[in-house]
Formats: structure tokens, C-alpha cells, sequence
């Protein structure tokens, strides 16, 4: 059974307070909104539909040069915001087929989730697959869910009663508030039963909009089956500004770091190394404090990089050492030996088995 899906990246992102694209802020070495594409990796996906607005056509431009082609993206604009609804029903025309004689899996998901895994949607999938649900919502439980639209269920009877709606915080009244299920923005729905609940939509609210959420009370006032999936807050929290784009990046890059200890990679402080998401490393490779590599860097095996080095879109061949150096778009040729206080500029190269010495600039071609 095929899945497809939506993901929205329409929103301007004010607190961001930036000219950039919220989706296109880099984390990791990689937009917010791959990060998001990328999560679907384990899904056999049909298609993925990109909803943009504020900045559509940077943000079309970025995502049609790094997605991979198994994502099979397509890009529709939502010309007027009015709410994650609306969003949903112009990602729902670019879907192909029929939705009111087709049974099959979409996913609905928000642009500004870089932690989220691929195993967690892959779950989600499953859950809503296995138990047969018209749409099935990713939860978290907190002490506080402040922010938060909140799950109200129906009565329980030895066990989670059945979900009946999602609340806006906004729209809660106290009681409501005072539930710590929280909805946390990821929901898998049946199309034929997505796209007439879409339509059933008002803008009845305090924001005016049309939410996503109302959809989980129309599927559940119709007699259709509504459940949840629990996952971890830590990597379902939405990044609406600079600081939550910082805490995103320390939690991706310890990620990344734990990643390539494990695979033999030494580092004497990871909190003090910094890899993008991008970089490939080799064998035996031992990375001192203060070592950046960023973009398209590749180092060789049984390279020691550092300390104080930023590598950025540069390669390195086997058996390096390269010591408080700058470098950009160069290469490195193995056994070389490249600084301390070297510049590598744009374009230059260090031939295998030199030896730069101190505050080395190299030539260009």
C-alpha cells in the first residue's frame, strides 16, 4: 500500500527574525526542511508534496537541488496562509489519483522538525496501517504541555479512552489545558477519508484558520477509527526561533558525533568537534578540539585534523595531518602534512607528502 506525503513549509517563521526562509536555515550543514525529507528515508514513498509560501521560490530552488530522488518531491504554494488546513487541502491537489477511491497512506507533517527520525514516522506508518485507522496522531506526554494542542479523550475503561478531538491551546478551556497528551503536529490519515474531512473545515476559531487538528474530531463524529502514536518530545518540537534553532543543532550534532564514534572515529572532546550532517570520514581518523568540518568535506583514513581546523567543502587524502589551518574547496594529497596557521584558499591544493610548515598560504591554480 503506497504512502505519500505533505509536508508544510508555507509559514513566514517571524521569531526567526531573518531575510533566510525558516525551512532554510542550516542545521548541521543542511536546511531545516531536508532534515524533514530526509526522515521519510524508511517509507516507501509515493510521493512527497511540499507546501510552500513566505520565500517559495528560494525555498522551491533549494530543495530541487539536494532532495534525493527517492523523496520524488513536488512543490504546490499556498498563496494565502489560513492555517495548516488549508495547507493540507492545496497538498492534497498534487497528490495523483483519486481521493475518494483510494485507501492508501498520507502523511501530514511540519517543515520545522529537523530531529525527527526515520523510525518514527516509519512506526507511525505501521501503527496506523496495523490498526486500521482512519488517522492516527503523534502524541507526547508532558508535565507541562504549555503551547501545546491538547488529545481529549473520551471516557477510559481499562485503558486510553477514545480520541474524540485536539484542542488549540487557545480554544482549550481549563479543564482541556490541564491535559498532558499533547498533540505534536505528525498524523497519518486514510486519503478517501482525508480529503471529504478537509472539506468539512471552518475557520471557527480564535486565529480565524483552518486547522489541521479540527480533521481528528470530523473522522471521530463520523464513527471513524481515530489513534495515536507516542514519541519522544525531544525530537518532535517544532523550531520557531534562534534559540530553539540552537538547542536543535547541539542535540543533530551529538547525533552525528555518536555516529562516527561508534564507527571508529576517535575524538578527544566531541563537545568541542563539529561535523555537518554532510562530511564523510574514513577509517582510524582522530579529530582534535576545536576541528570544524562542514559541507562537502571528506577526509581520508588515518587522518588527525586539528586542533583549531575549519574544513569546509575540501578533501583529504589518507594518512593526513592538518593542524590549525583554514581551508575552502581545497584538497589535501595523502601523507601531507598542512600547517600550523595554514589558509587554504578556494581552489588550491597541497600535493601528497608536502609539508606546508607554519602560516603556509597555498597557491592557486
Amino acid at each position: 500500500m503506497g504512502v505519500s506525503a505533505i509536508v508544510l513549509a508555507a509559514g513566514e517563521g517571524s521569531r526567526m527574525r531573518s531575510a533566510r526562509p525558516k525551512p532554510l536555515h542550516l542545521i548541521c550543514g543542511r536546511a531545516m526542511v531536508m532534515h524533514v525529507i530526509h526522515a521519510l528515508e524508511r517509507l516507501d514513498i509515493d510521493r512527497t508534496v511540499l507546501v510552500v509560501g513566505h520565500g517559495a521560490e528560494r525555498v522551491t530552488k533549494k530543495v530541487q537541488e539536494q532532495a534525493p530522488d527517492w523523496a520524488n518531491v513536488a512543490f504546490v504554494e499556498q498563496t494565502v496562509q489560513r492555517g495548516t488546513g488549508d495547507a493540507a487541502m492545496v497538498g492534497m491537489t498534487a497528490i495523483p489519483g483519486d481521493d475518494l477511491d483510494d485507501d492508501s497512506t498520507v502523511i501530514v507533517l511540519p517543515g520545522d522538525t529537523p530531529l525527527l527520525r526515520p523510525e518514527t514516522l516509519e512506526g507511525l506508518v505501521a501503527t496506523h496501517l496495523a490498526n486500521g485507522n482512519a488517522a492516527t496522531v503523534t502524541t507526547s506526554v508532558f508535565d507541562d504541555p504549555t503551547g501545546y494542542g491538547r488529545v481529549v479523550r473520551g471516557p477510559a475503561k481499562g485503558g486510553p479512552g477514545r480520541v474524540l478531538r485536539i484542542v488549540e491551546e487557545r480554544d482549550a478551556s481549563d479543564e482541556e489545558r490541564a491535559i498532558r497528551e499533547a498533540n505534536m503536529g505528525m498524523y497519518a490519515f486514510r486519503r478517501d477519508l482525508l480529503g471529504p474531512a478537509l472539506r468539512h473545515l471552518s475557520p471557527d476559531n480564535a486565529q480565524g484558520e483552518y486547522y489541521l487538528t479540527d480533521v481528528v474530531g470530523v473522522l471521530a463524529s463520523m464513527g471513524h477509527r481515530v489513534g495515536t502514536y507516542e514519541a519522544a518530545p525531544e525530537e518532535t518540537q517544532g523550531v520557531n526561533d534562534r534559540w530553539q534553532l540552537a538547542l536543535a543543532e547541539r542535540e543533530l550534532r551529538s547525533r552525528v558525533n555518536r555516529r562516527w564514534l561508534i564507527g571508529g572515529v576517535t575524538m578527544l572532546d566531541p563537545r568541542q568537534t563539529f561535523i555537518d550532517i554532510t562530511v564523510t570520514l574514513g577509517r582510524d581518523v582522530t579529530l582534535y578540539p576545536g576541528t570544524l568540518l562542514q559541507g562537502d568535506t571528506a577526509i581520508g583514513d588515518g587522518c588527525e585534523i586539528g586542533p583549531d581546523t575549519r574544513l569546509v567543502d575540501c578533501r583529504v587524502g589518507d594518512g593526513c595531518i592538518v593542524e590549525q589551518t583554514v581551508g575552502h574547496d581545497a584538497e589535501i594529497g595523502p601523507g601531507a602534512h598542512v600547517g600550523p596557521y595554514a589558509h587554504l584558499p578556494v581552489g588550491s591544493a597541497v600535493a601528497a607528502g608536502a609539508r606546508t610548515g607554519a602560516f603556509y598560504t597555498a597557491p592557486t591554480a
